[in-house]
């Protein structure tokens, strides 16, 4: 089980990468887990690697769903649950979020979601944030924040 709350820095991309595959552990369908952090903080980093540890396939291709906004995996040797991950950046409106499968999603997938805030009040309650954060002087260093809301 993950604590309340937990952060780590991330020297390179391969640390951020084994970070998220021991997230991904953790994890469990009907989970929502919210990605935060600017562009390049190295969200789709971290998605990758878990989407591919939770798959069973360590190569596995993992498009980012900036166009498509909805990404779906299942069906992977090993993967007990299926994965819904969503790319909200080019989201006009949150209600637009139901044409893309979010009722589907819900309750029955564990939820990826990049750039959560675009939900506005339809954002779950019940969630784990992933904040990538920058570290100032530190050019590929990255702040992991990890926090559930239950």
């Amino acid at each position: 089980m993950i604590p309340a709350a937990l952060e780590q820095i991330s020297t390179n991309e391969a640390e951020t990468e084994a970070f998220a595959r021991d997230f991904a552990r953790g994890g469990g369908a009907a989970d929502v887990v919210c990605l935060r952090g600017g562009l390049g903080a190295g969200k789709s980093v971290f998605c990758r690697a878990l989407i591919r540890c939770l798959c069973g396939l360590p190569d596995l291709e993992v498009p980012s769903p900036t166009f498509t906004l909805a990404q779906v995996y299942e069906g992977h040797p090993g993967q007990r649950f299926p994965i819904w991950h969503f790319d909200l950046y080019r989201l006009t409106s949150p209600e637009e979020i139901y044409e893309i499968g979010w009722e589907e999603a819900l309750g029955q997938a564990l939820v990826l979601i990049e750039w959560p805030e675009r939900l506005g009040a339809l954002l779950p309650s019940r969630r784990t944030d992933v904040t990538l954060t920058s570290v100032p002087g530190q050019a590929n260093h990255r702040q992991i924040r990890i926090e559930r809301h239950e």
